[in-house]
């Protein structure tokens, strides 16, 4: 079975993401049509889509799910980083209130105002992929898409790979509106 992450279309960079619930920009529309045309150009079988609740994924996993005529079920457990009082905050506002603050500046335990430590984001999202893969290897479907976020999928990465996530270096990045193949097998990480 094959899981195919995919982080949203391109969103408002002029605003702080995490729990944001700012839509997708007009560029992040037409990335997430081409998306869908590939995959239907490429023959790839998709039997669902499974998205965070996060308005960017939602609106990437709807034009998806519209191309490739399968269901859609949003699920919390994969949200970006809840930075609290920054959701989609103004870059220049947030400097302002929050001079220095940034996922990079976060000590590994240290929460945002409001919101939750890089340890806390791995610890959820650790369980939330755990559970997940347990379910999908439980039902008969043979491959899935799961719409998400950048910070999501390089924690599932690392998961997968053996590193270690950490807030001070990156091991993966996810362009948007792209495929990531994760194979999913019992017995694996």
């Amino acid at each position: 079975m094959t899981c195919y992450l995919v982080r949203h279309g391109k969103d408002d960079d002029t605003v702080r993401g995490g729990w944001s619930d700012h839509g997708l920009t007009p560029l992040g529309i037409e990335q997430v049509h081409t998306l869908a045309q590939s995959i239907l150009a490429e023959g790839i079988h998709i039997d669902c889509i499974y998205s965070s609740d996060l308005q960017r994924a939602k609106q990437t996993a709807v034009i998806l799910a519209n191309y490739l005529n399968v269901p859609v079920t949003y699920h919390p457990g994969f949200r970006e980083t809840n930075n609290g009082e920054l959701a989609g905050m103004k870059h220049e506002l947030a400097k302002d209130r929050f001079p220095g603050l940034y996922w990079s500046s976060l000590d590994y335990t240290e929460c945002y105002p409001g919101g939750e430590s890089p340890e806390a984001f791995f610890h959820r999202i650790q369980n939330t992929w755990a559970q997940f893969k347990n379910d999908m290897l439980a039902q008969p479907r043979k491959n899935v898409l799961l719409v998400t976020h950048g910070g999501v999928i390089e924690t599932i990465l690392c998961i997968e790979h053996g590193k270690p996530l950490t807030n001070r270096h990156r091991y993966f990045s996810a362009p948007n509106a792209e495929l990531i193949p994760v194979e999913l097998c019992k017995g694996g990480p």
